[in-house]
């Protein structure tokens, strides 16, 4: 169950949308934060990978031989935006263990909303790879339109960005910048702030996982 415009898609499945409203209430435990930001990736997941390229393989069932269905091409590369995207980025690899990871490394300078470029670390063979690249929030886009940058240097062509959230500024930015690169989230969200966090939101993604203020 998914809304599709253009580059953009919006889960809004009923278990998706449940466990994020659980996650924006801000009396939810960091605990519980956590462990239903990992539920929800992994929903996410599945609407992220639609359309993987496919092929057969040789097998025995117990019944008899059959050509059955299998992913075809390099493992994916999974690229987690830090900090907070490790949050999402381990409710994927358990679906998709045997993805490549990666990160990079940015954060956002407070008075100029400006991302700042501190650790960069991709897997080998990006140009043969679908790269899907997380972090829970799209908000000014500043940060992922550079982290996308980053890994089209690196030779990544094919590209998916994963978020729980945007804001609609956000997704503008990110079209502007990389129309070529679809954008997978669970809700589209009302505007930023001047802070530059989403409204209505649900705080700082990474404070929020991790306990810190």
């Amino acid at each position: 169950m998914s809304d599709i415009v253009e580059h953009l898609t919006v889960v809004n499945h009923p278990l998706v949308q449940h466990k994020l409203t659980i996650m924006r209430d801000k009396s939810t435990s960091t605990a519980a934060f956590r462990q239903l930001l990992r539920e929800i990736s992994q929903l996410l997941a599945y609407e992220v990978t639609r359309g993987l390229p496919m092929t057969t393989k040789r097998i025995d069932t117990p019944m008899q031989p059959m050509d059955a269905p299998t992913l075809d091409g390099k493992k994916l590369a999974l690229i987690s935006i830090l900090r907070a995207g490790n949050g999402l980025m381990d409710g994927v690899l358990e679906l998709i263990p045997s993805a490549r990871v990666g990160f990079v490394g940015l954060y956002r300078d407070e008075e100029t909303l400006q991302p700042v470029e501190y650790y960069f670390k991709v897997p080998e063979g990006m140009d043969d790879r679908l790269v899907i690249a997380v972090d829970p929030m799209l908000a000014t886009g500043n940060s992922s339109v550079a982290a996308i940058d980053m890994l089209k240097k690196a030779g990544a062509t094919n590209i998916r960005f994963l978020c729980l959230l945007a804001a609609p500024e956000g997704v503008a930015r990110m079209k502007e910048a990389h129309p070529d690169v679809p954008i997978v989230t669970a809700a589209v969200d009302e505007k930023l702030n001047e802070q530059g966090y989403i409204i209505p939101g649900l705080g700082d993604a990474g404070d929020r996982m991790f306990g810190t203020k």
